[in-house]
């Protein structure tokens, strides 16, 4: 799989992942209004889906594990913020075949992207925190 699609999985994982937070709907509700009402032809479908239903599944734990870089409580930080945290916590913690390099470029793009104007600066100094503790076996 190409890593453009990689990062439109993930481009969609967040938004999916931003209204669930803002709706409580189910997963699969909103995996399936997205796939309905985006250009899905070059996104990792399985990628996309994985994160999004891991990260409504196991929000709990994501937020454990992100807390104590934060600064303050998740309940405070912006929504999209939230959403770009809980996605890179899943993938450092679950997914070690994404280099953590590549896991906080993408958080970066996707604050860049879809959050706050310096949001992007406050996701590269939480994940670089954690990244020493999430993955401290990797060279950044």
């Amino acid at each position: 799989m190409k890593p453009s699609a990689r990062h439109k999985a993930r481009e969609l994982a967040v938004q999916g992942v931003y209204s669930w937070q803002m709706t409580k709907n189910p997963a699969q509700q909103i995996e399936l209004h997205l796939a309905t009402t985006s250009d899905m032809t070059k996104v990792d479908m399985a990628y996309f889906q994985e994160l999004l239903r891991a990260v409504v599944n196991d929000y709990d734990t994501l937020d454990t594990r992100i807390r104590p870089y934060l600064g303050r409580l998740p309940e405070e930080l912006d929504p999209v913020e939230k959403a770009v945290l809980r996605l890179a916590t899943y993938e450092l913690l679950e997914r070690p075949d994404v280099p953590a390099k590549v896991v906080i470029n993408e958080a970066i793009e996707l604050a860049k992207s879809f959050g706050a104007e310096e949001s992007h600066k406050f996701v590269n100094g939480v994940l670089d925190k954690a990244i020493r503790t999430l993955r401290k076996h990797e060279k950044i």
